[in-house]
C-alpha cells in the first residue's frame, strides 16, 4: 500500500477584506522535511473525525463552482499546485467580508496515497488556521530551568479544513469538512467559499431516516392517536433496535415491523413525504445502515418518561411490563420486574 504523503504544500495569509486586512501570498511552495511532512499529514488528515461527507455543487452547474474547478485543475496538473493555490487564496479572500471572520494562514496541500475503502486515491486539502495559542517552552541547563511563552498552533485542533478526494468527480467529489467557527461567520467556509451540499450516502440516509422516525413518534403520532409516553418509548426502543441489528434498511420491512398498524403506516408515509419536501432531499427505500450514524442518533433516542419533578422512568425493554392508570391519589405507573439492583 502506498504511503500517504504531502507532495506539495502552499502557505498564504488570508485576512479579513472587510477589515482591510491583506491577502499575502508566498512566492513559492513550502519545502517540507520528512519529519514535518509526517507531522502535518497526521495533523491535517487526522482532524477529520466525522463520517459525514459532502459534494461540491452549484445551481448553474458544477463547472461554475470555483473551488471545484480549481481543485480539478490541481488533480489534472499537480505540478501547478502553487499557481492554483494563489487562485484559491484569492477566492477565499473575496469571501471574507463578514466583520466577525478572522484572518489566518491558508494552506493548500496535494496529498497522495489516501485510502478510500479498498482503493487508493489522491487528495487536495484546504486548511485555514485562525486561532493561535500560548504554549510554555521549558528548557534547562547546568544553571537551572527557564520557561518561555511561545505563540503557536494547537496540533489537536484544526479551525477550518476541507479534504477533497479524487473520487466521483462527476458528482462533485467526496469532501470531508471541519469547521469550528463562531456563529457570526458560520456560513462563509462551507457555503460561500466551498459551496457544498450533503452527500446522500449511507450515513446521510441513516441519519435522516432515524431523525424523521424520532420526530414522527415524539411529535406527529400524538396528533392523531392516543399515544402514551410508554407507547412512544416502546416505539423508539424498537426503532433503535432495528437500526442496531439490521445491516440493510428496507422501508417496507421497517414499517411492518415497527409501525405495524396500517393507519400508522399510512400516517408515517405522509409524514415522510412532508419531511423530504421541506428539506429538499430524497430518502431511499433501501440502503446500508451506517453504524456511526446509528451511534450518533442513539444519544437522541431518549426513552424517558418524566413524571412531574419527582421521577424519571427509563424504558429499555418490554412495554407489557408497564401499566398506566389513575385512582383517587392521581395518575400512576405500575412496573413489573424480577430483580432490583
Amino acid at each position: 500500500m502506498a504511503e500517504m504523503k504531502i507532495q506539495s504544500l502552499a502557505l498564504h495569509y488570508v485576512g479579513n477584506q472587510a477589515a482591510e486586512e491583506p491577502l499575502v501570498c508566498s512566492k513559492k511552495l513550502y519545502s517540507l522535511s520528512e519529519d514535518m511532512n509526517s507531522l502535518l499529514t497526521d495533523y491535517f488528515v487526522g482532524s477529520f473525525k466525522s463520517e459525514e461527507r459532502f459534494n461540491f455543487h452549484d445551481e448553474m452547474g458544477l463547472e461554475n463552482n470555483r473551488v471545484y474547478r480549481l481543485v480539478s485543475d490541481i488533480f489534472d496538473n499537480p505540478d501547478m499546485v502553487y499557481d492554483f493555490s494563489v487562485d484559491l487564496a484569492t477566492h477565499l479572500y473575496e469571501n471574507c467580508q463578514h466583520p466577525k471572520i478572522k484572518g489566518g494562514d491558508f494552506i493548500v496541500a496535494y496529498i497522495t496515497g489516501f485510502g478510500v475503502g479498498h482503493d487508493i486515491c489522491n487528495a487536495v486539502g484546504l486548511f485555514k488556521i485562525e486561532n493561535r495559542e500560548t504554549f510554555l517552552s521549558v528548557e534547562h541547563d547546568d544553571e537551572g530551568f527557564d520557561i518561555t511563552p511561545v505563540d503557536g498552533v494547537n496540533m489537536k485542533r484544526l479551525d477550518k479544513g476541507c479534504l477533497i478526494l479524487d473520487f466521483e468527480r462527476e458528482k462533485g467529489y467526496m469532501v470531508a469538512v471541519v469547521d469550528k467557527t463562531n456563529a457570526q461567520g458560520a456560513t462563509y467556509w462551507v457555503d460561500d467559499f466551498l459551496h457544498l451540499t450533503r452527500r446522500q450516502d449511507s450515513y446521510f440516509q441513516t441519519e435522516n431516516i432515524m431523525d424523521m422516525t424520532r420526530n414522527f413518534v415524539a411529535q406527529e403520532l400524538p396528533k392523531q392517536f392516543d399515544v402514551t409516553r410508554a407507547d412512544q418509548a416502546d416505539l423508539l426502543n424498537r426503532s433503535m433496535n432495528y437500526f442496531k441489528n439490521t445491516p440493510k434498511f428496507d422501508m417496507a420491512g421497517f414499517q411492518q415491523q415497527i409501525m405495524a398498524q396500517p393507519e400508522v403506516m399510512g400516517m408515517f408515509d405522509d409524514y415522510r413525504q412532508r419531511y423530504q419536501d421541506e428539506r429538499q432531499l430524497q430518502l431511499e427505500e433501501q440502503f446500508d445502515v451506517n453504524p456511526t450514524a446509528v451511534k450518533k442518533q442513539n444519544r437522541l433516542y431518549k426513552s424517558v418518561i418524566k413524571l412531574d419533578k419527582n421521577f424519571h422512568v427509563y424504558v429499555h425493554g418490554n412495554r407489557n411490563l408497564i401499566e398506566q392508570g389513575e385512582d383517587e391519589h392521581g395518575k400512576y405507573y405500575k412496573l413489573y420486574f424480577q430483580e432490583e439492583s
